[in-house]
């Protein structure tokens, strides 16, 4: 273990690295990342479990997933003859194939996929071996629409925090990032600046923004008939545009910085459809921010989702306890 700052100071290009395998991963997994931060010794990364969609693939679909994300030395991926000759047979073993789908749902292998090759290329950078990162990752389950912000605005805050850069938008390998910059270049830059000025209805208006980007959409347009122009993809939460969600993570981002900001008609509205208050809001994210770890298995912002899981798995208690983050179990 190198016990050093292994994206810091003479290594920042390696948060490109783990950028662009996010990217491909997130493309060819059965599940979603919505939002990270890539800092100088450790990654947070907020993924949605997407099993179903696995199941639906055809086995050339779950080859063809593989392949990219571990191409196989001795085949020729340039010719699609050839590729297409390698899926067809080993599409014929179809408890391989299992295997594989099996493997391109689960976090576990997410992980190792994101991890195993940054290693190589580190090593061979540093002429040595070893493990990237010292320490297995931890995960947290989120079982509600505030825990789930909350932990999106922790993760996109977090370069803020660390004094990296002054505003959301401008700190580098981030979800809030990556998404301000996809705007700028699809020309709907203008969109996100008015909803940063606290209009409900121009927030409403930046919801298309980020659909058609590998992060998982802020919104969900799935069912909501009123958003327009509509769209199949999964998002975080129904009716919840990316324009409020800048306009939230601005919002916190002053909070923290000078413990005080203008509460606008829109950050007023989400925190109405939240059913908590900017106090409540507020004291959760300067303490998560505060903190260098997170504790626990489960993060909810009210105890109600807690006991639901728990009655779901078919127990009468909870030990749940109240954190700086909310309630944890």
């Amino acid at each position: 273990m190198r016990k050093a700052l292994l994206c810091g100071e003479g290594f920042e290009h390696r948060k490109q690295w783990i950028e662009d395998r996010l990217e491909l991963l997130a493309n060819n997994f059965s599940l979603s990342v919505a939002s990270f931060a890539v800092m100088d010794n450790h990654l947070h990364v907020l993924c949605r479990l997407n099993p179903d969609q696995a199941r639906n693939w055809s086995a050339a679909e779950v080859l063809r997933r593989w392949m990219a994300i571990y191409p196989p030395t001795t085949l020729d991926i340039e010719d699609p003859r050839i590729v297409q000759a390698w899926i067809a047979d080993q599409a014929r073993d179809q408890e391989k194939v299992e295997v594989l789908r099996s493997r391109l749902q689960n976090l576990d292998w997410f992980m190792k996929s994101l991890k195993e090759p940054l290693a190589r290329l580190a090593n061979k950078e540093d002429d040595c071996k070893g493990a990237f990162w010292e320490g297995r990752y931890k995960s947290i389950a989120i079982l509600d629409e505030e825990a789930l912000l909350a932990t999106c605005a922790y993760i996109d805050l977090n370069v803020v925090a660390a004094g990296i850069a002054a505003t959301p938008e401008t700190s580098p390998h981030t979800s809030v990032h990556q998404r301000v910059t996809h705007a700028r270049k699809q020309g709907h830059l203008s969109k996100l600046r008015k909803a940063r000025q606290g209009s409900v209805a121009a927030c409403q208006a930046a919801g298309n923004v980020d659909q058609d980007h590998w992060l998982l959409p802020i919104e969900d347009r799935r069912e909501h008939t009123n958003a327009q122009p509509a769209s199949d993809r999964e998002g975080m939460l129904e009716g919840f545009s990316l324009g409020s969600y800048l306009l939230l993570v601005n919002y916190t981002g002053r909070l923290f910085r000078q413990g005080k900001a203008r509460l606008g008609a829109g950050v007023r509205e989400i925190f109405e459809r939240l059913g908590t208050s900017q106090e409540i809001w507020g004291d959760r994210l300067k303490k998560m921010l505060s903190s260098s770890v997170l504790f626990g298995r489960y993060f909810a912002s009210q105890r109600a989702s807690l006991r639901q899981l728990a009655k779901a798995c078919g127990h009468n208690w909870t030990g749940w306890k109240k954190t700086s983050s909310g309630c944890t179990a």
